[in-house]
């Protein structure tokens, strides 16, 4: 293989990884009523298929880029296909939803070694001048997988049921591990030196990041006064700070904290989270107004957020290009605050008369928005960086945008719900029933309770905008 080519040959596998991760969200999430009926699951059960694979998800990948530092990030990679592609296919053949609720936790492990090495690998092939083009084609492909999957997700569980939703992975991923063999190879150059393992470091931070996500997932979904909601959050308030007085001291530390003295790499993370957490809520919360307000069906919804991702799809690629050519800084930024204009937009604009075009106006804003701000972003967090620790800092990119995920739920929920009976939540959400039942003055509090989101998510990001317009610190790569 031509060196010079080999590059676009390692974008083209990680692309790959990077739709499989997008589709896989977009359609199970319109297979869930199949599913229910199906594997005579309740609705709980169901979200919980849906959150245990980003909880796993979330929780393992930190640990996956640190590992990737030290024993090879395209070996790491390609076994997490691997394992994701097999509990795939195990995952069509479960016989109840707990099972199933197992195995999609193994299939986040498979997805956090994946994600967390992808945007290193790229770093990896491509020069410094042309990472953000790169990452902005990876970005691009995501968009594609977020406009295909609800058509896909549809047509699937309608034509063959529920577990093609999973089942279609197995091909993609077989395909994505022989190519990625051939493209990338199977090693990695890595420092050989026996390093003491930062055990304490992995205890700790696996009992703090789980007491967290339990704690954020687990209340929304049922009940905030749970025992198991306070007891996690103890957790979480114990196992933390504990695990960051061992990280300051350990040798070869799971986090590498002075990473985070660098601004450009601070701010970029901050800013990264932010914006996920704003992108999230606008998700979640469009598809209740979709189903609950407005009585359309889960597929219905998931068509009509596809502006969401069609901004992305236009402005990812040319804002990597502006990155390399101009600077990470601007692009992100001015995306940042976009984003805002949309969200205010859509804040003051959304009710129960609003006409769809609109809504869609909105929509693309937001999505221009964040494909102008993903990949100068992830462009600039990876240089920052620097070689030695592009493992972690992929892991801690996609551990925090992970996490402002997970808050985006938390966050929502109260503010989307209080005029709506929690069952009834859960039915919308998983798409079981559309509309709200009651009196007028249901809808209004619910519509209310979307602007309030909206509002509130705006106000994220325009301080994710100041944030990322300060990241112009240090330029010093850490070592």
């Amino acid at each position: 293989m031509n060196n010079s080519n080999k590059k676009w040959w390692i974008l083209s596998v990680t692309s790959l990884g990077s739709l499989l991760s997008a589709l896989n969200f977009s359609t199970l999430i319109i297979a869930l009523p199949d599913l229910i009926r199906g594997l005579h699951a309740t609705v709980l059960q169901a979200m919980w298929v849906l959150l245990s694979y980003m909880v796993a998800q979330t929780v393992v990948v930190l640990l996956a880029g640190s590992l990737a530092d030290r024993f090879g990030r395209k070996k790491l990679y390609l076994w997490g296909m691997i394992l994701f592609t097999f509990v795939s296919l195990l995952a069509g053949f479960a016989s109840s939803a707990p099972l199933l609720i197992i195995l999609r936790i193994l299939q986040g492990v498979g997805g956090a070694m994946v994600m967390a090495n992808s945007t290193a690998i790229v770093a990896d092939a491509f020069p410094k001048k042309e990472l953000g083009r790169a990452l902005g084609l990876n970005i691009t492909v995501v968009a594609v997988g977020q406009i295909i999957g609800p058509v896909l997700g549809g047509w699937l569980t309608i034509t063959y049921g529920w577990q093609w939703t999973f089942w279609f992975n197995v091909p993609l991923g077989i395909i994505s591990v022989a190519w990625g063999i051939w493209a990338m190879g199977f090693t990695d150059i890595i420092n050989t030196q026996k390093k003491k393992t930062d055990t304490w470091g992995l205890i700790t931070y696996s009992l703090s990041v789980t007491g967290l996500l339990l704690a954020l997932t687990w209340g929304p979904i049922q009940s905030w006064t749970s025992p198991v909601v306070w007891i996690s959050a103890l957790l979480f308030i114990v196992a933390f700070p504990i695990f960051i007085s061992i990280e300051r001291k350990h040798p070869n530390a799971l986090l590498h904290l002075p990473l985070f003295n660098n601004r450009t790499f601070s701010m970029g993370i901050i800013s990264a989270t932010l914006n996920g957490l704003a992108r999230m809520s606008v998700m979640f919360m469009l598809i209740f107004y979709f189903q609950g307000a407005l009585a359309f069906d889960a597929l219905q919804a998931g068509i009509m957020t596809i502006p969401l991702a069609v901004g992305m799809l236009v402005m990812s690629p040319i804002a990597g290009w502006l990155g390399d050519r101009f600077g990470e800084r601007i692009p992100a930024t001015v995306g940042l605050f976009i984003t805002t204009l949309g969200l205010i937009g859509l804040s003051m604009d959304i009710g129960l008369t609003t006409p769809y075009w609109r809504l869609a106006v909105w929509m693309s804003v937001i999505s221009v928005g964040s494909g102008l701000f993903n990949s100068p972003n992830s462009s600039s967090v990876m240089n920052a960086a620097g070689p030695q620790f592009r493992g972690e800092a992929s892991g801690i990119r996609s551990l925090t945008v992970n996490l402002g995920m997970m808050l985006s739920f938390a966050f929502s929920m109260p503010l989307i719900t209080k005029n709506i009976p929690h069952e009834a939540m859960l039915a919308i959400f998983s798409g079981t029933k559309v509309g709200i039942e009651g009196d007028a003055s249901s809808l209004t509090g619910f519509i209310h309770g979307l602007q309030a989101v909206f509002w509130f998510m705006s106000l994220l990001v325009l301080i994710a905008t100041v944030l990322s317009f300060f990241r112009s610190g240090r330029k010093k790569i850490l070592q």
